[in-house]
């Protein structure tokens, strides 16, 4: 099995992803804001409920109409302090922590030197990373290219962002953001996130990588089913956290889809 790192493993998204990474045997490590907080994470991993959904964490804070981007437990923000990936392959940092071979360590997204520190030596990243103190069209084209700079240097072979179903387009081609009806005041979120994907698309990079998203919102009480499809974007789509990742860790297992932005929803 591989070696994956996940930044902004605090929040719904990233913590359903370790579990499931986790689950198949992968070698985890998971990048936050601020280690101390995110204990459970390194006690048991994700801390998941008996149906097999990540855990509300106290900042699972919805803030978008899609909600693809939960707050600040997403978020594995600017800290001053760096993992560093040790020779026997595992991280640590001032005030990280591990066992249950999950690492969690402090990391800042949006830096590149600190993207590659901490990805040496694994396979495949997942970002599900948000700074909501930042203006969002800074962050996330920041985010994307330290990650596209880092993750290459590193030698890291795939990255899947988790992205934003109001910047995927509709069956008709249309941004579900500009489709009429749809609100408009978090627009500067949409936007933020489309611009990021929009660095990915325009670079010249070694590094493989998918965009994955809700084809809607987040079924926040769904339960693990197994099962996805594919899907254009749509306001009333579902997906429980727990599939979702299962989509995810598929591209990483087995990549179908490359240098794109995906919608998926319960199959």
């Amino acid at each position: 099995m591989g070696r994956i790192i996940v930044f902004g493993a605090g929040g719904r998204a990233g913590r359903a992803a370790v579990e499931e990474a986790r689950r198949r045997g992968h070698r985890v490590t998971a990048v936050v804001r601020d280690p101390a907080r995110y204990g459970d994470l390194a006690a048991g991993g994700a801390a998941l409920t008996p149906d097999g959904a990540a855990g509300r964490t106290a900042d699972d804070t919805v803030t978008t109409p899609d909600r693809a981007v939960t707050a600040a437990g997403d978020a594995a923000g600017r800290t001053a302090d760096a993992a560093v990936t040790t020779p026997d392959g595992s991280a640590a940092s001032a005030g990280g922590g591990t066992a249950n071979g999950v690492p969690v360590v402090a990391g800042d997204v949006t830096e590149a030197d600190v993207v590659v520190r901490l990805a040496v030596g694994h396979d495949a990243a997942i970002n599900a990373a948000a700074d909501l103190g930042a203006r969002p069209g800074d962050f996330f084209p920041a985010a994307a290219r330290a990650l596209l700079d880092g993750l290459a240097r590193a030698g890291v072979g795939r990255l899947d962002p988790l992205g934003l179903a109001s910047a995927l387009e509709t069956g008709s081609g249309t941004l579900l953001m500009d489709t009429p009806g749809y609100p408009q005041e978090y627009r500067a979120f949409y936007l933020g996130h489309a611009a990021g994907t929009d660095v990915l698309r325009t670079a010249s990079t070694p590094l493989d990588w998918l965009v994955l998203s809700p084809a809607g919102d987040f079924d926040h009480g769904g339960t693990r089913t197994g099962r996805y499809r594919t899907a254009p974007a749509g306001a009333a789509s579902r997906i429980s956290y727990a599939d979702f990742a299962i989509a995810l860790l598929d591209e990483i297992d087995a990549p179908k889809h490359h240098r794109t932005h995906l919608g998926v929803e319960a199959g």
